[in-house]
This record gives C-alpha cells, structure tokens and sequence, in this order.
C-alpha cells in the first residue's frame, strides 16, 4: 500500500486491514505458551495486551464501554473476535464522527483520530510479535512501517521516558523499514534464533 493510499484510508477502514492482520496471526497460531520478542511474553499476552489496556482507556477518554467478551486466557483466538469486532463497531458508527476523546492525560482529539492513533498502530506493532512467536509471515506493509517510524522520531526521548518501549536496538544498513521500525522500539530484530528448540 503507498503511503498516498494510506492517507485516504479513514480510521475505521485502516483498523479493519490492520486487526484482520492480526486475527490472521491469532488464527495461525498453535501455542499460545510460546515465547514472544517482547520479554516476559507469551503468544497468550499479547491478546490479553491488547484487550486489557484499550477497553479501560476507550472508557476514559469517550464515556464508551466495550461489552466483556470471553477469557484471553481460555480462549485467546475466541477473544480477540469479540474485541475485534467491539472496536470496529465504534469506528464504524456515524456518531463516532462527532465525538470527542477527552482522556485526562492527553489532548483532546477525534475520537476515531485517537483509537487510530494509539491503538489501530499498537495492533500493527504487536502483528509483528505474535507472528514472530509462532514462526509466521508479519505481513506488515513496509511503506506504512516507514510512516509510523518518521512520526515517531521526533518523540524519541517522550516515548522513552514512557516505559513502554525498550532501548532502541541496532540494525544493519540493509534494514527494511520494518526491521527499523521494530528496533526503534526496542525489539530484538534476532530474536527469532534464540528461542529454545
């Protein structure tokens, strides 16, 4: 996809290609005990990542509950269908157009502005770590990594201090824009050959 075909993308279409990348993911994976690149991780907590923290912040930014969906921890794959399409709802009603996200610790944005801007790309990112843990194809599409990373840049020291991302890691000068966007936020790019046998 170029980046021009990105920009006329809007919230509720980018997060339906992104999270349906992930669900592919979910769907391909067959040990949800398996290490990922994100330290402490299993193919398992990514999901439950993902379902755990957004819900809570929707609610305080928007007033919007999600309904509760079933266990990340009996049925991951079950999980995130439900999570799926509870977030993709939101971005597809017409009233999400005219609401506010009003969180205490961040700028006022629009609401679909704000799940595509924290959220849709926290999906792409952790795409990458759970197709990683179960030897997949990320899928990821270089020229988007490439626009994250550029808007990122300039946040470098903020995203730090943040916690949420490790020390940057090294990359070759061949390094795709993937590769570079995933080492900008702290991912092992050789992690794959160092998980056990």
């Amino acid at each position: 996809m170029s980046e021009k075909s990105q920009r006329q993308e809007s919230p509720a279409e980018r997060h339906r290609r992104i999270a349906s990348g992930f669900a592919a993911a979910v769907a391909s994976t067959k040990d949800w005990d398996a290490p990922t690149p994100v330290p402490e991780w299993t193919a398992r907590d990514v999901v439950a990542h993902l379902a755990g923290w957004f819900p809570p912040f929707l609610k305080d930014g928007s007033g919007i509950q999600l309904p509760a969906g079933p266990s990340v921890a009996e049925d991951p794959a079950a999980a995130w269908q439900h999570h799926e399409s509870a977030v993709q709802a939101v971005l597809d009603d017409p009233n999400t157009a005219e609401r506010t996200f009003a969180h205490p610790r961040l700028p006022q944005l629009p609401l679909a502005e704000a799940i595509d801007q924290f959220y849709t790309t926290d999906v792409l990112m952790h795409t990458w770590d759970l197709a990683r843990a179960g030897g997949l194809d990320h899928g990821l599409d270089p020229d988007e990594c490439a626009e994250i990373l550029t808007g990122m840049l300039p946040m470098d020291e903020v995203l730090r201090r943040s916690g949420q991302y490790g020390p940057k890691q090294s990359v070759g000068d061949d390094a795709g824009p993937v590769e570079r966007l995933m080492a900008f936020v702290g991912r092992d790019l050789l992690w794959e050959s160092q998980r056990p046998a």
